[in-house]
């Protein structure tokens, strides 16, 4: 191999729009519709939140038309193709679940839901709805990830044997940050671990056996975990998750023909490098799109998909979110956290 592949991706401009509408206009809500604004032609057009004054400011500073003091009130507009949910993880279930029994299309916050069964509600509402809904593993939809893909098609790396992922953001304790909250899906897997398990998943497949160990929070969420992976292949992953520390947020891709290394965070724009016996082949993002700004590239693809009327993302099915939250309620569970 003398050159690596070209992603496969939908352009950020050009393509279809849809008209979104915004639930829970907190952080990854604000990084979400600069992005979009900035970076696409898609926009946001309402903004719901239970304080009508949150509302209306993040709809001012984002150049919003409408901002509604209900959820109901936003999945009822007519205006409104397509709802980003992104509310804490204990609220996806539930908003999912409005906007789809609403005749919306749904993009819905990594984890899509707390639980493999609350996946698998979400994704039977979809079905019977008609709707097209989607969990926002944004990771999946930059162009890195389609060119690894690619490569793994390929057979690029002979026979792929290990996948090691690190992930870890430290956050000072607080027994009411909503990262320390059970009641609010608190805890490293669900904020952090889903990147991990991903990777390895979207790589390995999911996982035929897990074992984790690791330390608990003294609210009970998972604060820091090791993790082993088998897959059906017999190839395992290593997965180590933290919100005590921060990591360098590397992840590799071991076969027996090649090696993938990432220089810098596999969760956002990147580069790695593809080691062969004979070569060694660099890939960087060339966007110019840095950290969450690569939210964009999920928003086009949807848009995409809708246009296409696809029910779900032909590269992260809810099949695939649903076997992730197997995994991650399975290391939860190892775990005994809350």
């Amino acid at each position: 191999m003398t050159s690596l592949p070209q992603p496969r991706i939908t352009p950020l401009r050009g393509g279809p729009v849809l008209r979104w509408g915004v639930l829970a206009p907190g952080e990854i809500a604000r990084d979400f519709v600069s992005t979009l604004h900035a970076n696409t032609d898609q926009r946001v057009h309402a903004v719901a939140s239970r304080s009508a004054e949150r509302a209306a400011r993040f709809a001012a500073t984002h150049g919003i038309p409408r901002s509604y003091d209900s959820y109901e009130q936003l999945v009822a507009d007519p205006g409104i193709d397509v709802v980003y949910i992104a509310a804490p993880h204990s609220e996806h279930r539930a908003l999912a679940l409005l906007a789809i029994s609403a005749g919306k299309n749904v993009l819905i916050e990594k984890p899509i839901a707390v639980s493999a069964s609350q996946a698998e509600e979400i994704a039977a509402a979809a079905a019977s709805a008609g709707v097209f809904a989607m969990e926002a593993m944004w990771s999946r939809y930059l162009p890195q990830t389609d060119v690894i893909a690619q490569l793994l098609e390929a057979g690029a790396l002979g026979d792929v044997r290990l996948v090691s992922v690190d992930l870890g953001w430290q956050f000072p304790f607080d027994p009411a940050a909503r990262i320390f909250d059970p009641t609010l899906g608190g805890g490293a897997m669900l904020d952090a671990g889903v990147y991990s398990l991903w990777f390895s998943q979207f790589v390995l497949g999911a996982p035929t056996t897990v074992l984790a160990t690791g330390s608990l929070a003294p609210t009970g969420v998972d604060a820091q975990s090791a993790v082993a992976l088998t897959s059906a292949s017999g190839a395992q992953a290593s997965i180590t998750t933290s919100v005590l520390v921060d990591t360098a947020g590397l992840a590799a891709v071991y076969g027996t023909d090649a090696r993938l290394e990432f220089d810098s965070g596999f969760v956002f724009p990147a580069r790695f490098r593809l080691t062969t016996r004979d070569a060694e082949l660099a890939w960087r993002d060339e966007s110019g799109l840095q950290g969450r700004d690569g939210l964009a590239w999920q928003a086009v693809a949807l848009a995409s998909y809708v246009a296409e009327a696809r029910a779900q993302s032909p590269v992260h099915s809810l099949d695939d979110s649903i076997a992730l939250m197997r995994t991650i309620d399975e290391v939860r569970g190892q775990l005994g956290a809350i």
